[in-house]
């Protein structure tokens, strides 16, 4: 991974670009390979309730995109200004409980309201409270770890985190889903 450094990437040569971003997209493919085979370990639950199947774009977006937001401002914060890392998380931490439970009951009641199901909305609505509340905090580490390394976390933060949001929300949803519908 390349180390540390600020260009104008509109004058930075192509080949150059590609070099720094294929590795981190490499490990996102691998990521996604990886969830995938995740996914496959929960073909029982998913065959039993196959509406716990409908809620899988908008739970691993929803984590993506409220870490998304959480890592864009904080690595901006980082290029203007210093590392204040414990500062964010804390806030970041309150942000990602509250949306947890605002968005947790929206889509729990959406869920019960369209499939009548009690066990499908607890389901979508716990996992998305817990999904919400955890993103923030995902997309801190990442690139903090990375910006401690010296590695530009403005282009490895973003693929590293989506895959690791990814794979954590997925095992949250489908591991809520076992427990209470099996």
């Amino acid at each position: 991974m390349a180390s540390y450094h600020l260009t104008e990437d509109a004058s930075e040569r192509l080949i150059n670009l590609i070099k720094d971003r294929f590795p981190w997209l490499i490990l996102g493919l691998l990521g996604g390979i990886l969830a995938t085979l995740l996914v496959s370990r929960f073909e029982n639950i998913l065959s039993k309730n196959i509406s716990i199947s409908f809620f899988l774009p908008v739970i691993v977006y929803m984590s993506d995109a409220i870490g998304t937001q959480t890592e864009t401002i904080y690595v901006r914060n980082l290029a203007k200004f210093k590392d204040n890392f414990f500062k964010y998380l804390f806030k970041e931490m309150l942000v990602g409980l509250s949306f947890g439970l605002l968005f947790g009951i929206l889509i729990a009641f959406f869920a019960q309201i369209w499939l009548g199901s009690t066990q499908v909305a607890l389901t979508v609505g716990l996992a998305m409270f817990i999904n919400a509340a955890i993103a923030p905090i995902v997309a801190l580490l990442v690139p903090e770890i990375l910006f401690k390394e010296r590695i530009d976390p403005a282009l490895g933060g973003g693929p590293f985190t989506t895959v690791i949001q990814d794979i954590i929300s997925l095992l949250i949803y489908l591991t809520v889903a076992v427990l209470i519908i099996l």
